[in-house]
């Protein structure tokens, strides 16, 4: 049955298989998206599996940061290590039985060897390459020799590793459902089972696929020079090849790889600590790789939900060049959906952020929470960053005698501010401030009637230009040169907070 024909009746099966090496990386996702937007589209299957065979390399936590940023993204999986599955395990270090009865069959079908070679030799033989200009590769040393006939060689270790045996006629071309028909390099003898017993990536991914029943194989084009290795593999242990879809890159802004050595957004749980939405985070990553959803009318839309993409998705949009992950378009897509949000959303997002900077209470109090909800919808639109507001919040629930002022805010109080102050305190003054009284009369402590007193007390009462006459007042009430505006700022911290931190700032002048 070819390939074509049987994708035609087989549900699609997708997996990302990540490794448990540290912070997740964000191309984890970014494949994720792929994967789960075709399953949902076709009616398939989305599968988590956790390839921790790099026992060097592994880090407990790092599994469960994997569960939790994938969770927090929205790309949930169908199968996995924490939910089970018909394939269980989905985790390769409970599945190394698994893997040995195909290292025997290649071996005794001629496909395989032993390699008895130490590192140290491995090690020479490569710097001798590099220095002459040769390929580099494995030397085959151990290819036909017995385990007694390498022994009397240098560079003899007691425990071997089992290498493929590359054919000299190893296919180099295939079709690619991104990159069309592609050609890889030739590889060399690749270890598939290394001395620990755990097999390598080469091996494991290929059983997996197969057993695991994954009918598409998404991946970064970094994998495109290992694809004539498991095409073999298929081949030789007698298996249908899934079909490949070698997906762009994410580069930085020098059109490098990027890395998480080099660039902390590289980590996915750097975005969730800066404070970005995970739905802008997703919309972004779609689009590193594939186009806006067009209109009907022949416009085309940046802002999409994941279920729209998923409708929208296709293979042959991709563009194999990829995209420059340009944060200031992430920064832009989150400042977007920020502002989207219903105000009791954004509250809760805001919360844990506000707490961790101590902006306002923890555990938050209902009168904390009824003032904040009051607050949001002043800030909703100045933040692009959850963490953005926590300057904003914080002069709301800091105690009037303990509230700084910022020294770029002091620095640009002009002579004229002593003036101003007295001004606003006396025009405040006669305003009441119960709740009850709140009218658009003059009598009650509204935003509305608050604008109006000052206006006529400085704006009209001292002739000072409208753009300059507030500045004093905003620093006394929030100890910032910007703040959330300014008359409903006063209307919720109410009249005493209000003239507590006027008469504050007088007196410091």
């Amino acid at each position: 049955m070819s390939t074509a024909a049987s994708d035609s009746i087989r549900t699609p099966r997708l997996r990302v298989a990540p490794s448990p090496t540290g912070d997740p990386h964000v191309g984890t996702a970014y494949v994720s998206i792929f994967d789960l937007a075709f399953a949902r589209q076709q009616g398939g299957s989305f599968i988590l599996r956790i390839e921790d065979t790099d026992r060097t390399r592994f880090q407990a936590d790092s599994e469960q940061q994997l569960y939790d940023t994938l969770h927090w993204l929205g790309l949930d999986w169908d199968e996995g290590p924490d939910k089970g599955g018909p394939f269980a395990p989905y985790k390769q270090s409970e599945r190394l039985d698994t893997y040995q009865p195909y290292v025997e069959q290649l071996l005794a079908d001629g496909h395989a060897y032993y390699c008895w070679c130490s590192s140290e030799r491995l090690k020479e033989m490569r710097e001798v390459q590099q220095k002459t200009k040769q390929p580099t590769g494995y030397d085959r040393m151990c290819l036909g020799k017995t385990k007694e006939e390498r022994s009397r060689l240098p560079g003899f270790t007691e425990t071997p590793v089992v290498r493929m045996q590359i054919p000299e006629d190893v296919p180099l071309e295939f079709d690619d459902l991104i990159m069309g028909r592609t050609k890889a390099p030739r590889p060399d003898d690749q270890v598939i089972l290394k001395a620990d017993g755990f097999p390598t990536y080469h091996l494991a991914v290929v059983v997996d696929d197969h057993l695991m029943e994954i009918t598409h194989v998404v991946r970064g084009q970094e994998w495109i020079s290992s694809t004539p290795k498991h095409l073999l593999l298929y081949g030789w242990l007698g298996w249908e090849t899934p079909q490949f879809a070698h997906i762009p890159l994410l580069r930085d802004e020098k059109k490098a790889k990027i890395s998480k050595r080099k660039s902390p957004w590289a980590k996915l749980t750097w975005f969730q600590e800066q404070g970005y939405l995970p739905e802008a985070l997703v919309n972004f990553l779609a689009l590193q790789g594939h186009p806006p959803i067009f209109e009907e009318d022949g416009t085309e839309r940046e802002t999409f939900t994941f279920e729209e993409f998923s409708q929208h998705f296709d293979w042959h949009k991709i563009n194999p060049a990829g995209a420059v992950f340009n944060l200031d378009k992430l920064h832009w897509l989150n400042g977007h959906y920020l502002r989207e949000l219903s105000e009791s959303d954004l509250v809760q997002r805001l919360l844990p952020f506000l707490q961790d900077a101590g902006a306002v209470p923890e555990p938050g109090s209902e009168p904390a929470l009824g003032r904040l909800q009051e607050i949001v919808p002043l800030i909703q639109t100045r933040i692009n960053l959850l963490t953005d507001a926590a300057p904003l919040v914080a002069p709301f629930y800091v105690a009037d005698d303990q509230l700084e002022i910022a020294d770029d805010a002091r620095a640009q109080l002009k002579e004229t501010a002593p003036g101003v102050l007295d001004a606003a305190v006396a025009a405040l003054d006669p305003i009441s401030g119960a709740a009850s009284d709140a009218d658009d009369t003059g009598h009650g402590w509204t935003a509305a009637n608050l604008e109006a007193a000052l206006r006529a007390a400085i704006v009209d009462g001292l002739g000072i230009k409208p753009r300059l006459a507030f500045g004093p007042i905003r620093t006394a009430i929030s100890g910032q040169r910007i703040s959330p505006p300014l008359f409903e700022s006063m209307e919720i911290l109410g009249k005493a907070s209000t003239l507590r931190r006027l008469k504050a700032l007088r007196a410091s002048l």
